[in-house]
């Protein structure tokens, strides 16, 4: 039997589609955000791509993906609309979303090392491995098999994966400063 929400989904090759679901699901990232300076960056970020968006392809771009199944809406009381992204469109999003992924380098480092480890069981191996895979891609340095390294700040974004593989109960986050191999991160990281 085909899975027509996957073959749904690989027709939207439409950049200003995908652009429409991240931008919705920005909202709840919006919610996820710990601090207010965050949510402050967040809020300005969502405001300037929703403008980039002309109001005719918008309406356009909604439809079809009210068609595909991932938004719906509703009409409130008051005329507006409210639209939702259905529990398929966040499953795609959420991959779409995780191939995007990056942290982002500040000019200058703010001498902390941030850690992730984990004790994820071997039942989850595929959930770990992959884990492991992603923290690579983002550039972590891995001190041993289950401890990761990054000189900058990446709390959101590590959230964001182990919540993707729903692995949150196995997964630590710490920062940590003089760290004893400080030298052999320096190298790796090109701070030398």
């Amino acid at each position: 039997m085909k899975n027509t929400s996957i073959s749904k989904f690989e027709r939207i090759k439409s950049p200003t589609k995908k652009k429409i679901l991240l931008l919705l699901f920005g909202g709840l990232s919006l919610g996820l955000a710990h601090s207010p300076v965050r949510q402050i960056r967040i809020l300005k970020q969502l405001n300037k791509e929703w403008r980039s968006i002309s109001r005719n392809e918008l309406i356009r771009n909604l439809r079809e993906l009210y068609n595909y199944g991932f938004i719906s809406w509703k009409e409130k009381t008051n005329g507006n609309c409210e639209v939702i992204i259905t529990k398929k469109g966040v499953s795609k999003i959420k991959f779409l979303n995780l191939d995007l992924l990056a942290v982002k380098r500040p000019h200058q480092w703010d001498g902390k090392w941030r850690i992730v480890f984990f004790d994820i069981p071997e039942k989850k191996r595929k959930d770990r491995n992959a884990l492991r895979e992603k923290l690579r891609d983002l550039g972590f340095y891995e001190m041993q098999k289950s401890v990761f390294v990054l000189p900058y700040e990446c709390q959101d974004e590590v959230n964001f994966v182990v919540s993707i593989f729903n692995i949150k109960s196995f997964v630590q986050y710490a920062e940590m400063i003089n760290p004893t191999n400080e030298l052999e991160l320096r190298r790796f990281f090109n701070f030398i």
